[in-house]
């Protein structure tokens, strides 16, 4: 009995790590999410992300996620992207134009979220560079409802 436990919890622990490893994607560099008030996300509000020390030089896709509902009032937000890297005080700046789908069912009676992810550059990083990312929004509306969360991912390029 106490054998046949013991093969179970091999199995088990075999089958988790198996799970956890092919769920992982080894080009992600950095992904993180910043929350923002869903009542409502202020034009002074900046979201900051802290992208470490790069282990590896390469060109590296990056992206800007948002998380909607539907008290969102528009069918698009325009955020200012911002990037320093270091060492060196290289800097880019972006504003993107994120448009959201207008058949989607944020309007609906649902009460979900909906994921976008949108393209912002490709970057040439150096082994060692890192990186200081700031968000906000752009629009002429000082308060935005609706909007959850704001995220920026980086992933080498093959």
């Amino acid at each position: 009995m106490r054998h046949s436990f013991h093969t179970f919890l091999i199995l088990i622990t075999v089958a988790v790590a198996t799970v956890m490893v092919s769920a992982c994607d080894e080009n992600t560099v950095y992904d993180s999410y910043e929350h923002t008030p869903v009542a409502g996300w202020e034009k002074n509000d900046t979201l900051h992300y802290y992208v470490p020390p790069l282990r590896d030089s390469g060109s590296f896709q990056e992206t800007i996620g948002l998380r909607i509902n539907r008290n969102y009032p528009f069918t698009s937000v325009s955020l200012v992207v911002d990037q320093r890297i270091l060492p060196g005080f290289r800097f880019h700046r972006d504003t993107i134009r994120c448009q959201f789908l207008p058949d989607d069912n944020l309007r609906g009676q649902a009460v979900s979220y909906s994921q976008y992810d949108f393209p912002l550059r490709d970057i040439d990083l150096r082994r060692g560079d890192s990186l200081v990312v700031t968000v906000w929004h752009a629009m002429k509306r000082e308060i935005l409802p609706g909007i959850s969360d704001i995220g920026f991912k980086m992933t080498k390029k093959r």
